[in-house]
């Protein structure tokens, strides 16, 4: 496969806080990568280095052979980004607003009103499409956050838990989108603290602590080197041999 997403020695400090400590990963093309950790592992920022927000202090990040940091325009034209805090504009309706970013995009305008049309289907969003986004409830907004980040087709998707403080349907509804992605041949990147999420979703899984890589692999490897029942019990069980001194961060 070919690799769509390279970090490399990625690091953040903030003030006397080191936030992001030498991360390094890699995302291929129709591929679906975790990061897993509690809040303040580093997640977040992790994402916005790699989407081109903030600027790592140490580090660099390729996205399709492009560099985020010399290449800033054309990299972030192939990402699709969804932060934990994004907002659509009040006053516009959900089409409206796909209408917006599509233009910012550059999509020709038959293409954007074919994938407006797809969108709107997969995220079952027809009964609140015309609505002002301001009137949406937090699943509806949500279903239009992950609308507006995969419209322009993007080759990688970065998504800072995009299921968080859902409804089962809405949850479900961007679990399937983030599938189709990946079945069309995108790479994913996308932060959870849900075990259950990573383990359905994920082709591998990354465990970060305190701004660190611990382990990375399949579900099945990350099991079966902790010698553990299930993803929790193995990200238990690795966050506590790190604390002991027994099981470095990679």
């Amino acid at each position: 496969m070919t690799d769509t997403l390279i970090a490399e020695g990625l690091s953040k400090q903030f003030g006397e806080v080191r936030a992001v400590d030498k991360v390094s990963l890699r995302v291929s093309a129709g591929e679906i990568v975790g990061l897993l950790g509690p809040n303040g592992a580093g997640k977040t920022t992790i994402l916005r280095m790699i989407a081109g927000i903030l600027t790592p202090d140490e580090g660099s990040v390729r996205i399709a052979g492009l560099d985020v940091r010399t290449q800033s325009l054309e990299a972030k034209q192939r990402i699709g980004f969804l932060s934990g805090d994004t907002q659509m504009y009040r006053r516009l309706s959900t089409r409206e607003a796909l209408e917006y970013f599509g233009r910012l995009y550059g999509m020709e305008e038959g293409r954007l009103a074919r994938r407006i049309g797809e969108v709107t289907h997969q995220l079952d969003m027809s009964e609140f499409v015309t609505r002002a986004s301001g009137s949406l409830s937090s699943g509806q907004k949500q279903r239009a956050n992950i609308a507006r980040a995969f419209l322009h087709e993007p080759e990688l998707l970065v998504l800072d838990e995009p299921t968080a403080a859902l409804d089962v349907v809405s949850g479900q509804f961007i679990v399937e989108a983030i599938q189709r992605e990946k079945a069309a041949g995108r790479a994913v990147l996308f932060s959870t603290h849900i075990m259950s999420e990573a383990e359905y979703l994920c082709d591998r899984i990354l465990l970060l602590h305190k701004g660190r890589i611990v382990d990375e692999g399949t579900l099945s490897e990350l099991i079966e080197r902790a010698h553990a029942r299930n993803l929790t019990d193995a990200f238990l069980k690795k966050i506590g041999a790190v604390a002991a001194g027994g099981g470095g961060a990679q």
